[in-house]
């Protein structure tokens, strides 16, 4: 029996591609003070401010245990509130606070740093993004 190649599989491939990624940001994100998954929450909410925590769980495919003291940790440095809706006490609100607004521009340089460390031209990137997007949308496949 044959084994596969560790180097042959698509999986590491991605994983080790994600991990540099991250590793990139990590940086920039520690002189701001948050982590890359509080950075993503922020990217959503810069999109969209105002969401609801289950909206956002869905945009960043994360379950309510991770996300809560994610938010939790954003709330207490002062860059997001959470507030109840007013029509379903239920349901709760994320929005940014001015400092979360603000800090934005700060993120700039991280993505900047970023773009340039991966060194793909415009439709390289285009394609790569294209696909990871496409695998990242797979339905889990079921023994």
């Amino acid at each position: 029996m044959t084994t596969a190649r560790l180097d042959d599989q698509l999986c590491f491939a991605l994983y080790a591609a994600s991990r540099r990624l991250t590793t990139a940001y990590r940086g920039t994100l520690t002189e701001l003070g948050i982590t890359y998954p509080q950075y993503l929450a922020l990217m959503v909410l810069w999109e969209s401010d105002g969401i609801t925590v289950s909206e956002l769980g869905e945009r960043l495919s994360l379950d309510s245990g991770t996300l809560s003291p994610l938010l939790k940790r954003l709330d207490l440095q002062g860059l997001i509130e959470r507030r109840a809706s007013t029509e379903d006490e239920r349901r709760v609100h994320v929005h940014l606070t001015d400092a979360g607004r603000d800090m934005s521009t700060e993120v700039g340089r991280a993505q900047k740093c970023v773009a340039d460390a991966i060194d793909l031209d415009a439709d390289e990137f285009s394609a790569l993004r294209a696909l990871a997007r496409r695998v990242a949308h797979l339905d889990p496949v079921l023994d």
